[in-house]
């Protein structure tokens, strides 16, 4: 295992490839784990020179979390030397004004990825927007034919980023994943879906149960879990009866939560009653810092293999 990859609590797996032992927890440090993945993006990058990839990020209106994201989306790609463009548009930009544009870069031989940043004014449809993006530039992992390829199992398929965030998460913390048992609550394309299949694909081999809003018993489903992955955007959603001893549970959720001791009001906490599931677990994400910095990395690692994947 990776030196930084958890912080202790209790105590941390012995070796690689072992699962910790029952009644202990250790907190995966999600910052140290994407921090390893863009230090290996930035060498593969630096060996491409003349070709540097870039990447295109589209944001419709000031949404302050829309801002936030991408800024820290072309922070870390200056990181690693992949040049970013920002591209924003009024709220009032209309159907055909933005798909002409995807249009444009999709024939932009000097662009590699395009990334349309989420949430979108209501009079554009998501789906039909990111299905305009050419598959081989989706960096995101959102479009119809990226989620087919996943299914499909076609290694040039780019999968969703936080999806595949967290099967790196797994595989860098040296969690078994063949043979076990993954229950994931949340049927989203954005992660729930696709995890599942990257969960379910040869090579990983676990068995998968999926959850959702209208699952009945859903304790007596999550408490089977070997890995549990909460993706519902519900803080506090999964409490500590609903998880077995020695399961590893990556949590999903960023909720903003009321917080009178906060200078901001409010606090963020996950789908995850953290404070009372940890000590059950061998290992558990925190929030914020376990999934989230991983979506940024795997970002990274999407673009340059678009840019790997373009002709020269």
């Amino acid at each position: 295992m990776p030196p930084d990859t958890v912080q202790n609590s209790t105590s941390v797996p012995s070796k690689k490839g072992s699962p910790a032992q029952k009644n202990t927890m250790a907190t995966i440090d999600g910052n140290a784990i994407a921090r390893q993945i863009i230090q290996e993006v930035r060498e593969k990058v630096a060996s491409l020179a003349p070709l540097v990839p870039h990447v295109v990020f589209i944001r419709i209106g000031e949404d302050p979390a829309s801002i936030s994201y991408v800024s820290k989306k072309q922070k870390t790609a200056a990181e690693v030397g992949i040049k970013s463009t920002l591209e924003v548009f009024p709220p009032s930009i209309s159907r055909e004004e933005l798909l002409a544009r995807i249009g444009t870069l999709n024939a932009d031989p000097s662009v590699h990825g395009i990334l349309v940043q989420a949430p979108l004014p209501p009079q554009l449809n998501a789906t039909e927007v990111f299905n305009h993006i050419r598959p081989q530039k989706d960096v995101d992992g959102f479009t119809s034919t990226s989620l087919g390829c996943l299914a499909q199992e076609l290694p040039n398929a780019f999968p969703a980023c936080t999806p595949a965030g967290i099967v790196e998460l797994l595989k860098r913390t040296g969690t078994p994943i063949a043979g076990k048992h993954a229950v994931v609550v949340g049927r989203s394309l954005i992660v729930g879906k696709p995890v599942a299949l990257l969960l379910l694909a040869k090579g990983n081999d676990a068995t998968v149960t999926l959850c959702h809003s209208r699952t009945r018993n859903l304790a007596d489903l999550t408490r089977q879990a070997d890995i549990l992955i909460a993706a519902t955007g519900k803080p506090n959603l999964i409490t500590a009866n609903m998880v077995k001893e020695g399961a590893v549970v990556i949590d999903v959720g960023v909720n903003r939560v009321p917080d009178a001791t906060k200078k901001n009001g409010y606090r963020l906490v996950g789908d995850v009653d953290f404070e009372n599931v940890a000590p059950k677990t061998a290992l558990i994400t925190p929030v914020p810092g376990g999934v989230g910095p991983m979506t940024v990395a795997m970002l990274m690692r999407n673009t340059l293999a678009a840019a790997l994947a373009s002709p020269l």
